[in-house]
């Protein structure tokens, strides 16, 4: 009962308001109360205490001091200024190895290969630009001959075929038989057209091809020490030691200890 009048009692006071800025101090903007003071006051002498930690470091740091992160960071303009490391994993590479499993990874990359070699099959890469040129040397004895030499008369062909890697016919051939299937050179450009543009579709698979293999390898390394450090003891015994560090294209390279496995 007694608590329901002291509700009763406090619904009939008046209600308190707090203090406002008079109106000769109104340009001072608002009148601070004194949580608002304390807040000042800590964020104040927390920030002075700081510095002061800082100046208590300066002198007492030792000039001949030395830290492996200097080797990593300089000072320009009174701003330390880190190196960046090299790049290990690309965002897409960590994408793909956040949110993809190694099966699903193996599995478009046999996709592709196979297309790779579809691809191959159908161009055969004759005149393919990012190819390897091939190289035809030709042998004399004396220097007569290499100044005599005309690889057309040597070849026994026109001169305007010697450029070509394929379909490169003799000149008998050529008065023998008749030219069959005249195509005009318009479609000739065409034609070229949509083979490089399916030398061009050939490389961004072949490309694509070698990255899923590197992402299906970093993920098989990682699997392969998550199993080991599961093993009871693995982490302290220090059967695992690091041989190559971890690059864009290609993953880290560890070497296991030697164990028999029952």
């Amino acid at each position: 009962m007694a608590a329901a009048f002291r509700k009763a009692a406090k619904s009939r006071q008046r209600e308190h308001r707090e203090r406002s800025q008079p109106g000769f101090r109104k340009r001072l903007g608002l009148l601070e109360k004194k949580k608002d003071y304390k807040l000042r006051a800590n964020d104040y002498h927390k920030k002075q205490e700081f510095l002061r930690a800082l100046r208590k470091k300066a002198l007492e740091k030792n000039p001949d001091e030395f830290y492996y992160k200097m080797t990593r960071a300089k000072l320009q303009d009174g701003v330390h200024i880190i190196k960046k490391s090299k790049e290990e994993v690309t965002p897409e590479q960590l994408k793909l190895m956040r949110t993809q499993d190694i099966k699903y990874i193996e599995m478009k990359r046999v996709a592709e290969a196979k297309k790779i070699e579809r691809l191959k099959s159908e161009l055969h890469l004759l005149d393919f630009q990012g190819k390897q040129q091939n190289k035809h040397v030709f042998f004399f004895d004396t220097k007569k001959e290499v100044e005599r030499f005309d690889i057309a008369t040597h070849l026994q062909t026109a001169p305007e075929l010697v450029d070509r890697v394929f379909n490169r016919p003799r000149i008998e051939t050529l008065q023998k038989e008749k030219v069959k299937g005249v195509t005009p050179q318009t479609r000739l450009k065409r034609i070229a057209k949509e083979r490089q543009k399916q030398y061009d579709c050939l490389t961004k698979r072949i490309e694509r091809e070698k990255k899923l293999f590197v992402v299906a390898q970093k993920i098989q390394t990682r699997k392969d020490l998550m199993e080991d450090r599961s093993e009871k003891g693995s982490a302290k015994t220090g059967r695992v030691k690091k041989v190559k560090k971890e690059t864009v294209n290609s993953p880290a390279i560890y070497r296991f200890q030697a164990r028999r496995k029952r």
